[in-house]
């Protein structure tokens, strides 16, 4: 079986998109992803998203999220970017999408200098709704990890994230932390870690161990996660510039119940074809 891809990037995210909207094949296996995901032996990827068909006729299309590991999540902030610049390049008419999401419905505008905002939707903290095991809901949570205490913030912007502030993201312990927190035994389903520096009320710093990923150059819904965490505090404005390893993304939160949105880059690579 022969499957046409775009291979595209969102801050140095690698995203392949694969458009199934108007057939109704299923996704390979994990280890057929996993190659895929391997330069060597496939286009090589940090998320492929799956795009299919809706039932609805005011959504453009919907989506499943797979890591570069094989296994299927709930969200991918760069690839929804990727997903509507690839919509509005079939009809420059359109530049609002509805698009329909494991995590639900997710609004995307691709702006003229073709960035994307998407509405992320608003963060989840109750610990059954990320999932995380503590015995309450808490503003943030002490977890050890391999015999140190960590404060950390808990979240979810339709995925699960752990949110660590440090003094400095160069020296953070990313690569030897992040597995170790991934997999820690209070999140169940594994989390994203994030590594977060503040420099002011506008700006932070963040890189981010992606779940069944690694370090990425770029995680769109850890940069509202870390943004969530930091507003919070009361340390953070309602629109902060977030540095990573990738480039610069824009979020915005108003607070309370009000969704998160995203903006940044999104830019095609290449295309092809999977020859399964």
């Amino acid at each position: 079986m022969q499957l046409t891809y775009f291979k595209m990037q969102g801050t140095g995210n690698q995203i392949v998109l694969v458009d199934q909207r108007h057939q109704a094949t299923l996704p390979p296996s994990s280890a057929v992803l996993r190659a895929l995901a391997n330069s060597d032996t496939g286009p090589g990827f940090d998320q492929l998203l799956w795009l299919g068909p809706s039932q609805d006729a005011s959504v453009a299309a919907s989506y499943r999220v797979f890591n570069a590991d094989g296994s299927e999540v709930e969200q991918c902030g760069n690839g929804v970017r990727c997903i509507a610049l690839m919509l509005a390049r079939e009809n420059d008419a359109v530049r609002h999408f509805v698009l329909e999401s494991p995590a639900g419905p997710v609004e995307a505008r691709v702006l003229d200098d073709d960035r994307v905002a998407v509405n992320m939707g608003a963060p989840q903290f109750d610990p059954a709704r990320v999932p995380f095991v503590a015995s309450s809901q808490a503003d943030r949570y002490q977890l050890e990890v391999a015999g140190t205490t960590f404060t950390v913030d808990v979240l979810s912007m339709g995925n699960p994230h752990c949110i660590l502030e440090v003094d400095d993201v160069a020296a953070a312990d990313v690569a030897h932390l992040g597995p170790l927190i991934e997999l820690h035994h209070q999140f169940p389903a594994h989390t994203n870690v994030g590594f977060m520096h503040i420099i002011d009320s506008t700006t932070i710093e963040l890189r981010v161990h992606e779940r069944g990923v690694g370090e990425t150059l770029a995680c769109g819904t850890g940069a509202c996660a870390a943004v969530v965490a930091g507003q919070r505090r009361n340390r953070l404005d309602d629109e902060v510039s977030v540095q990573l390893p990738g480039g610069e993304l824009v979020v915005s939160w108003r607070g309370d119940a009000e969704p998160v949105w995203l903006s940044g880059d999104a830019e095609f690579i290449s295309e092809g074809i999977i020859d399964l």
